[in-house]
């Protein structure tokens, strides 16, 4: 991306009143969900009162995440009928109210099925939540914008989730280290963003967000859910880039997952610190920070990579790299590494993600656009917990497993080959079409 241009794209993004006001719905309220899901995690996975096997990590994955994803493209039909605007401000009500809840669950101790429910609630209203920001995102920037407002959006929300983890090991500290009260008080804290989230929602005027030029019925009944639910497959169908990537970055995704999982394990039961370095909830939380940074460092390339090689090439080149990063620094499981493959693993991963979303953007016809975010969702979701379900059968306790890995890192090699042929290299957006978009 040639400086000029990008410094352009982005003022012209930043002077927009609706896109700042979006941009920052979006950091408050990822900024509560880092808070509220370090505090979850800590409470489940390090907390020396409640230790988990990892079949009880995969468990609380599938009891978290796979109700969502069933239910996930019936939420993506009421994106595309319910004012957006609504959304936002309502999903933020509803986790600020849940996340009280389960803090005096985890204050007092309460386990299994009923606490990972009450769980389920903040993490798929987020979900909800993150999709109608992506549909929404049309309504604030022109189509000139629209990459340069994804890589701020996406990448900015990622490291306001990243801060919200850091203040909230921070906060855990001063409450008094991994003890249940200590989680349960920073559960509770996150519900104060979650309410500023929805706060700033109420600025935009309600039907600003969209959706436009669709039938919205006071009452839907499950049978008129499925009917647009079936439409958009339709839609998507027709629209093979869009298909395509989804297919693409669902790949990534399981093989991401395993690579998350794979290090909760690492770091609860076999690294050991080294200088500077920390294991346990100190150590994932470095490796958060490092993802973020590479994420970061991914939104300032993006841009330039699919403007000069297009979006399909770009993406399948991450497909390949994050296969060369597992193979070459993943299997040496030596933690200085294992952090650098997660900051370039974090780079590819945020490198694909922008790419994708926008080649959905600019691919969806807007009164599909919802469902078809909530799809992407779903796929991520049904991803991540498959992933956390193989974990669990297959590797050990303490995540270490090299066959894994390699078979990792030979499945990102056949994803990127598979996309790139399929996709012929290029993409309805292509590289002079990115040159007019960067």
């Amino acid at each position: 991306m040639h400086p000029v241009i990008g410094r352009h794209h982005l003022r012209a993004a930043l002077r927009l009143a609706g896109f700042r006001r979006l941009f920052g719905v979006r950091l408050v309220g990822q900024f509560a969900d880092g808070v509220f899901q370090l505090s979850l995690a800590g409470a489940v996975l390090f907390n020396p009162e409640r230790q988990a096997s990892a079949a009880d990590v995969a468990a609380g994955f599938a009891v978290l995440l796979l109700p969502y994803s069933l239910i996930g493209p019936f939420a993506g039909v009421l994106l595309d009928r319910w004012w957006r605007q609504r959304v936002l401000v309502w999903t933020s009500v509803a986790r600020a109210l849940a996340v009280i809840a389960i803090s005096a669950e985890i204050a007092i101790g309460v386990h299994g099925l009923a606490f990972y429910a009450s769980a389920l609630v903040v993490m798929s209203t987020s979900r909800f939540f993150l999709s109608a920001l992506s549909a929404a995102l049309p309504h604030v920037v022109g189509p000139d914008e629209l990459v340069t407002a994804n890589a701020l959006s996406t990448t900015f929300g990622a490291l306001a989730t990243t801060a919200g983890g850091g203040v909230a090991v921070l906060l855990r500290a001063l409450f008094g280290g991994p003890s249940a009260g200590s989680y349960a008080t920073v559960a509770a804290i996150s519900c104060l963003p979650y309410a500023v989230s929805g706060l700033l929602a109420t600025g935009f005027g309600r039907r600003i967000l969209g959706p436009d030029d669709v039938q919205r019925a006071g009452r839907e009944t499950v049978r008129e859910i499925a009917h647009g639910l079936v439409a958009g497959g339709r839609h998507l169908k027709e629209r093979r880039p869009a298909l395509l990537a989804l297919g693409a970055i669902g790949v990534h995704r399981l093989c991401y997952g395993l690579f998350a999982v794979c290090t909760v394990l690492l770091f609860r039961n076999r690294f050991t610190p080294d200088g500077p370095l920390r294991v346990g909830l100190p150590g994932l939380a470095q490796v958060v920070v490092v993802i973020a940074i590479g994420g970061g460092l991914a939104a300032l390339c993006t841009p330039t990579a699919t403007r000069r090689i297009g979006f399909t090439r770009w993406s399948a080149a991450l497909l390949a790299a994050s296969g060369v990063i597992q193979l070459g620094l993943v299997l040496t499981y030596q933690l200085p590494v294992y952090l650098l493959a997660a900051l370039l693993l974090g780079f590819c991963a945020q490198g694909l993600k922008i790419s994708v979303d926008t080649i959905v953007q600019y691919e969806v016809a807007d009164e599909f656009r919802g469902r078809v975010f909530a799809l992407y969702d779903m796929l991520f979701n049904v991803a991540l917990v498959t992933a956390a379900l193989l974990t669990a059968l297959i590797l050990p306790a303490d995540g270490y497993a090299p066959v894994s890995v390699v078979l990792i890192g030979l499945a990102y090699l056949a994803t990127s080959a598979c996309y790139t042929r399929l996709t012929g290299g290029t993409g309805s957006i292509s590289a002079t079409a990115a040159s007019t978009s960067v």
